[in-house]
């Protein structure tokens, strides 16, 4: 059998990196890795993390790229390459340009197409943008669909697909966190080697999201500035984006705060790393919201609707939103009431077990 998995950008690579590493340990399955390169920089750091290295690169990264430029490059490259190889299977994870794409220029192909990450859904196709509107076309078009749990097989089943092609496998992120989170890590940065990990609060705070930018962006910031104003023991550590946009809001409203740490986007390693040494995160980002409740760290999610519905239920999360009145009031109540931290840093984790690579392959061996 021949098995060609295909990703672009760095939260991709992350959760295909432990189904590509299972897939090679079976040597009755020849595994072709293509990577688009849609994310460049950030690509790279996943793929030398887990020692992956492609068989194709369409290094189709170029600055201020539109999301036409990458599905048009993306399908044209990857048609090429799939007329080469033929492979019995294309898999795609999530729910990117580059997830679309391959899925795609697979159907025109006539490829059998296995989606990992399916049946998530926010239930706003503008929230999250675009990734809401790829992932529904993508389930039109996949074949076989491998959902972390059984909320987005019911989503699946809703929408009219059927039973006997959706798999629950769990999320392979929650696989990716036993390659890389150490508890005597070192990190380069000695920023963040030198905080006080065991007597002051550490906040990990992430915020990037498209449909946040502006306004919904400054009421974030402005509720964290504000809460932490007068408190000496806590420190919020914030790896800004690289968006031009999002570092102006930044810098605007957090400079003058002496207990915010600002540090350059990092690697997956120390970042999972930090995820692991701090006391709770607050983000606007989709995989966090799994990861997060794998290492025992409560998230308020920044957003108004999330597609990761399991993690609110199980109380791992709570969706926040971008008012800034709730920021406020749910950030101060995990701060201060030790029994709202100790429940939700102690609920259990919804995403998985750690071996939904292996359930993955498993199943792609008797399709």
């Amino acid at each position: 059998m021949k098995v060609m998995c295909i990703f672009g950008t760095r939260p991709e690579a992350i959760k295909m990196a432990p189904v590509i590493k299972e897939l090679k340990k079976h040597e009755d399955i020849e595994t072709v890795v293509c990577v688009t390169g849609q994310h460049r920089q950030m690509l790279d750091q996943v793929l030398e993390v887990f020692k992956i290295k492609p068989d194709y690169d369409l290094d189709i990264f170029k600055p201020g790229q539109s999301l036409t430029d990458i599905t048009v490059n993306s399908i044209s490259g990857i048609e090429k390459i799939l007329e080469e190889e033929r492979p019995d299977i294309l898999l795609i994870q999530g729910d990117t340009t580059t997830v679309f794409s391959g899925a795609l220029a697979a159907f025109y192909q006539k490829i059998k197409i296995g989606h990992i990450e399916a049946g998530l859904r926010s239930g706003n196709l503008f929230s999250p943008y675009p990734e809401e509107a790829n992932r529904k076309l993508v389930g039109v078009l996949a074949d076989y669909h491998f959902c972390p749990t059984d909320a987005n097989r019911q989503n699946l089943l809703e929408e009219g697909y059927p039973d006997e092609k959706i798999y629950i496998t769990g999320n392979t992120v929650i696989d990716a966190l036993k390659y890389t989170v150490d508890e005597d890590f070192d990190f380069q940065d000695e920023v963040l080697n030198n905080l006080d990990y065991e007597n002051e609060k550490i906040i990990l705070l992430t915020s990037h999201r498209r449909e946040n930018l502006g306004e919904p962006m400054r009421n974030i910031f402005s509720a964290v500035r504000d809460e932490l104003k007068d408190r000496k023991d806590i420190k919020v550590v914030f790896p800004i984006h690289l968006n031009p946009k999002v570092r102006e809001i930044a810098h605007e409203i957090l400079d003058e705060m002496d207990n915010i740490v600002f540090v350059e986007p990092l690697d997956y390693l120390p970042f999972t790393n930090l995820m692991n040494k701090s006391y709770l995160i607050m983000t606007d980002s989709g995989g966090i919201q799994e990861e997060g409740p794998s290492l025992g760290k409560p998230i308020l999610v920044l957003r108004n609707e999330t597609e990761r519905m399991e993690g609110i239920e199980a109380n791992t999360a709570r969706l926040v939103g971008t008012d800034y009145d709730n920021i406020r009031k749910n950030l101060k109540d995990l701060l201060d009431n030790e029994e709202s931290y100790r429940e939700m840093a102690h609920a259990n984790n919804p995403y998985g077990d750690g071996n939904t690579s292996k359930r993955i392959v498993e199943i792609i061996k008797n399709i």
